[in-house]
This record gives C-alpha cells, sequence and structure tokens, in this order.
C-alpha cells in the first residue's frame, strides 16, 4: 500500500497546500510514514523539500515542508480524496 500512496502523492494537486511560496515539490525528497489507519482512511505523515526558482529558471532556495494528510480508501485500498490536515 506505501508504494500505492507515495505514487499518488507524487502525482496529486492537492498536496501543493503544503508548500510555503507556491514553489514546486521536489519529488525526489518525498517522505512518507503511516501513522494511523482505519477501515476506509490512512493518515500520513508528509515531507518534501520545496523548491524556488527565481525568474531566470535558475534554484534560488530549497525550503522543508511538512504536514498531514487523510486518505480515503475505497473497499480495494485505492485512494479515492485527499483531505489535508
Amino acid at each position: 500500500m506505501e508504494m500505492n500512496i507515495e505514487h499518488y502523492l507524487q502525482t496529486c494537486r492537492e498536496l501543493s497546500q503544503l508548500t510555503t511560496q507556491n514553489g514546486w515539490i521536489d519529488n525526489d525528497t518525498l517522505k512518507i510514514t503511516i501513522l494511523s489507519t482505519e477501515e476506509n482512511s490512512v493518515v500520513v505523515e508528509v515531507r518534501f523539500d520545496e523548491l524556488i526558482m527565481e525568474g531566470s529558471g535558475c534554484l534560488a532556495d530549497r525550503i522543508k515542508c511538512y504536514g498531514q494528510v487523510r486518505l480515503q480508501l475505497d473497499e480495494n485500498d485505492h485512494i479515492i480524496n485527499m483531505e489535508i490536515l
């Protein structure tokens, strides 16, 4: 299940709500920790670097970001919804 969660988080748009300056999420730094599992949901801690770019396209800064999300699951453990906590 963890690989399914990681893939989902790497491709969803909602995770950008955890960025501080509307930068890019560096998927290579994405780390997840499952905090709790219930019948139809999973609470996950998410950590990643936000990439801040200059106008010229050069990397200006990296900012550590983190947060928690609740993932709603269907009966086959497929993710159907995500909520930022």
